[in-house]
């Protein structure tokens, strides 16, 4: 049967069949969102094509340590996961949600119409899949669905990059979330630098990715390409140095709800909550009203939030959470642990983020292992 009748069909991509990729993408009516460098780090936001991304970069990443370095490759996608998450394109950082006005009737309020584009995730990362996937049981499934993101995540068109050398702090082949897509794609490509030669192998993973294949008309991936990205993928998985053990750690989390350790982890935590605001699965929100000058004009606005500040677990008389132990111990066992009992997922896809951008260097693998001695 001929690769593109079926899904998993693995072809030839080069630099120049990209551009005529994000190309079409552009034509078909999506948005490019990928990487692009700004204030010195790999941030996400539009592109208008290849010229737009981080060609001849990589990072250095240790926990409280991120640096850009210029590459002395032509590598697009040399670099691993930034201070951004995709999750900011389908759950915005503010999203205005009601609208009233004042007027001698009385006021008028009115849901404000969600305008709902549709995004090409360009050079999305496995780990990031996954966290899309642990976002989709939280926000677009059961009763209490996003409606919004709902819209958009059905919209979207993902290509995404294998990652053939993960930073000093991913764990991913613990979460069973990488160095490599296995599923979650529309295209899935892995960057490949041989003898001179710059090219790509795609491999499909939807009718969508497949009919984009068919009009680019690409040559079919030999056998020497295949073998060549699966001795790439076998070595990044052997270069990743941070583990997390899962069997077991759901139930140890819970008997140590007590743990000495979780103080001790207090003393070091800043409750800044950066470790939320990297995490492509983090999705706590708050309600904000605000009013114009005049007082006749209202906007309700929901808002990223995060479990580390007072005010999340305020109720009538205190906030729940009062201590910086609490805080984190609540952050913790939620990836690990309650996630799992509220979405038969965990929480976590092992990106790393967490520990690159907390100002104290904060590690979550060793944390966990610290505070179930294991």
């Amino acid at each position: 049967m001929s690769p593109l009748k079926f899904i998993g069909g693995k072809f030839i991509l080069t630099v120049e069949s990209l551009s005529a990729m994000l190309d079409t993408l552009r034509g078909q009516g999506f948005i490019l969102a990928g990487p692009q460098i700004q204030n010195e780090a790999v941030t996400l936001g539009e592109i208008d094509g290849i010229g737009d991304l981080p060609q001849g970069y990589n990072d250095s990443q240790r926990p409280a340590h991120y640096e850009l370095h210029r590459s002395d490759t032509p590598a697009f996608f040399n670099y691993v996961v930034g201070p951004q998450s995709w999750k900011k394109f389908l759950y915005p950082p503010a999203q205005d949600l009601i609208h009233a006005r004042q007027s001698r009737s009385g006021w008028k309020a009115e849901a404000l119409e969600q305008l709902i584009p549709a995004y090409a995730f360009i050079g999305i990362r496995p780990c990031e899949i996954y966290a899309l996937q642990a976002l989709d049981k939280a926000l677009a499934e059961g009763v209490y669905a996003e409606a919004s993101y709902s819209a958009r995540r059905e919209k979207l068109f993902i290509l995404a990059v294998n990652c053939s050398s993960p930073g000093g702090n991913c764990f991913c082949t613990s979460m069973n979330s990488g160095p490599k897509a296995k599923s979650g794609f529309d295209l899935a490509l892995t960057e490949l630098q041989l003898e001179g030669r710059h090219y790509f192998l795609v491999e499909t993973g939807s009718k969508a990715g497949i009919e984009l294949v068919k009009a680019l008309e690409l040559p079919l991936a030999g056998q020497g390409d295949n073998d060549l990205v699966d001795r790439i993928m076998q070595s990044a998985e052997k270069s990743i140095g941070k583990k997390i053990e899962l069997p077991g750690l759901k139930e140890k989390l819970f008997t140590q709800m007590e743990s000495p350790h979780w103080p001790e982890i207090a003393q070091k935590c800043l409750t800044c909550g950066n470790c939320t605001m990297v995490c492509p699965t983090c999705f706590c929100s708050t309600i904000q009203d605000t009013t114009n000058l005049f007082g006749s004009e209202a906007v309700r606005t929901r808002k990223w939030d995060s479990c580390f500040t007072m005010d999340y677990s305020y109720i009538h008389g205190g906030s729940i959470r009062y201590s910086a132990s609490a805080r984190y111990r609540n952050w913790a066992t939620h990836k690990f642990s309650t996630w799992v009992d509220q979405f038969g997922v965990y929480g976590c896809v092992g990106c790393g983020r967490c520990i690159t951008w907390c100002p104290a260097g904060i590690d979550i693998t060793e944390e966990v292992k610290a505070v179930c001695q294991i």
